[in-house]
């Protein structure tokens, strides 16, 4: 099975199609969360993704604009673009968001493997230095954990 993996669109339309069209072809669609925040195209890309599949896990982004959390941890520019978004999301797609479950997550017939917004410990928490990933990731219960988050490429083995 080949799986697209995304993450952290942020409602950024114009970027998430270009990154569709530079895909290679794929079976299943996985989302790691942050649909929506920062851009300008919210209900837009969040139709756009519920198209491409029903594998979502829920980022903190998407919590804060539909209320499942506050937005005492963002920063100030990331604080008003949630209020942004809610605002000018439909009854509807600010009802999905809250519906998005929180990872860890596994996939049906991949094995082993487990998708996550932040980590597998904590949802919302940044992986970005090894000294940060090692505990979550020596815990968890997959031996390949995808999370997107950070806004960085990169990776972690032991």
């Amino acid at each position: 099975m080949r799986i697209l993996i995304l993450s952290d669109i942020h409602s950024n339309l114009e970027a998430l199609e270009a990154c569709l069209a530079a895909a290679p072809s794929y079976d299943k669609v996985v989302n790691l969360g942050d649909v929506v925040g920062y851009g300008a195209s919210p209900n837009e890309v969040i139709e756009r993704v519920r198209g491409l599949g029903d594998f979502f896990v829920r980022g903190n982004h998407d919590k804060a604009v539909c209320g499942l959390s506050d937005l005492q941890d963002f920063n100030p520019v990331a604080g008003i673009a949630a209020l942004w978004t809610r605002e000018r999301l439909s009854p509807e797609n600010l009802e999905w968001l809250r519906s998005l479950p929180p990872g860890p997550a596994t996939l049906e017939g991949v094995e082993d493997v487990q998708f996550v917004h932040g980590s597998p410990i904590d949802e919302d928490e940044y992986l970005v230095s090894l000294h940060d990933a090692m505990q979550p990731l020596m815990i968890a219960s997959a031996s390949l954990t995808f999370f997107g988050h950070t806004h960085l490429q990169g990776s972690f083995s032991a």
